[in-house]
């Protein structure tokens, strides 16, 4: 099901909506449930309606590790439930090491008191549940609708649709990727880098359990990760260099298996069986600024980050939240929700919490990219130490989870 407002529709239901979040992915769709269960008029733009989730379907490739702040988010919003029980994959521990020296950093829920450091799941179940809870909290769903245009008046922001009708927002909220079309027409620039690297990504069966543990080798061409699936198999996330990624996804599976054992030194046993393989590629690209007039950005399109750290998601569901606050204590001030004062302050404490977090996952990357000899024993110590100081892993681990 599908609505569509148009200016003159809104004004004849009172004036424009309070939000207007183009992008449906699982942080635009967390933003406009979450703004719609705080009481504002809010309406979801996208392209497409999510197809529906299915437990027979085949476990979709793109996966999060969903942190303890997100999983907080998702319950608040009435969906974590159906999302845990439906196929969601607790991880306890995470074992992270160096294949030049061999050291190892050890995290683990029981010296943080919980149960589970976080969760492994599939984007689109987690966007699918999201998008059913929408309906119920009043969301408007302006589905398939293309945004063409952009502009402002005294009291309102306006997007132009492909098909000549216009929405009005007092707040417009750009969650619409990395790619971010609506961060380009209000003129808001990007600064990062290209990794020149892509990330290849599959399901496995390994001969040995993964013990509800996320197992992370770095090596000199990139980090190689095994995250737990609730189906007993393995989501990898191999990072390599442009080249050498085309030649792993050209291989057979037979072939793929046997580099995979190698890549990962065999740390769970032989490579038993493999799904279809993708690659993707990896950039850093943050926005020069989070907002322009009664715009703001949030999710990929205000960060896209390396991967490495599996933070992507967690930050823009952070962002979300962030936002969620911001409004809520302009409104119960009585005060305009879309007023300069109150965007920026969105704006500057999301982008010094978001780049600190992104520069931070590009300097371990580069770390990781040390192969002179000694920088390679350096590195080895500066990580057994962080492993032997529990104080400061405390610390890393509670950053992670966002508490």
């Amino acid at each position: 099901m599908s609505d569509s407002w148009s200016a003159t529709s809104s004004r004849r239901r009172g004036g424009p909506l309070d939000v207007a979040v183009v992008g449906g992915g699982m942080v635009g769709a967390a933003a406009a449930l979450s703004l719609a269960k705080a009481g504002f008029s809010v309406a979801l733009v996208d392209a497409r309606e999510p197809a529906a989730w299915d437990a027979s379907d085949e476990v979709d490739l793109r996966v999060v590790g969903l942190a303890p702040s997100s999983v907080v988010l998702l319950d608040r919003l009435g969906v974590w439930g159906a999302i845990r029980d439906a196929r969601a994959c607790g991880y306890e521990r995470m074992l992270v090491w160096d294949a030049e020296n061999g050291a190892t950093v050890d995290f683990d829920a029981a010296d943080e008191g919980r149960d589970v450091l976080g969760y492994i799941v599939e984007n689109n179940l987690v966007q699918a549940m999201l998008w059913d809870a929408l309906d119920d909290a009043g969301v408007r769903r302006i589905v398939p609708a293309q945004v063409v245009g952009y502009g402002e008046r005294d009291d309102r922001a306006q997007l132009e649709l492909a098909d000549g009708q216009f929405i009005s927002a007092r707040v417009v909220v750009a969650a619409d990727g990395a790619d971010s079309p609506l961060r380009a027409m209000v003129g808001i620039g990007t600064h990062g880098r290209d990794y020149a690297q892509r990330g290849v990504v599959a399901h496995v069966q390994t001969a040995r359990p993964h013990e509800s543990t996320a197992w992370q080798r770095f090596l000199p061409s990139g980090p190689l990760a095994f995250l737990p699936l609730a189906d007993g198999r393995c989501s990898i996330v191999w990072t390599l260099p442009e080249p050498e990624a085309a030649r792993i996804m050209a291989l057979d599976d037979d072939a793929f298996r046997d580099a995979l054992g190698v890549a990962s030194d065999f740390r769970l046993g032989p490579v038993l069986s493999v799904s279809r393989r993708a690659a993707f590629p990896l950039r850093l690209k943050l926005a020069d600024r989070y907002a322009s007039g009664r715009l703001v950005l949030l999710g990929d399109a205000a960060h896209a980050v390396h991967p490495l750290a599996g933070q992507g998601v967690n930050l823009g569901l952070r962002d979300v939240a962030e936002l969620r606050d911001t409004l809520v204590a302009a409104r119960d001030a009585g005060r305009d929700i879309a007023a300069p004062h109150v965007l920026r302050r969105y704006a500057r404490r999301r982008n010094s919490a978001d780049g600190l977090d992104a520069w931070s996952f590009d300097a371990l990357g580069r770390i990781y990219a040390w192969q002179a000899g000694p920088l390679v024993a350096a590195r080895g110590l500066g990580v057994r130490l962080v492993n032997g100081l529990m104080p400061l892993k405390r610390k890393l681990a509670r950053h992670a989870a966002g508490l």
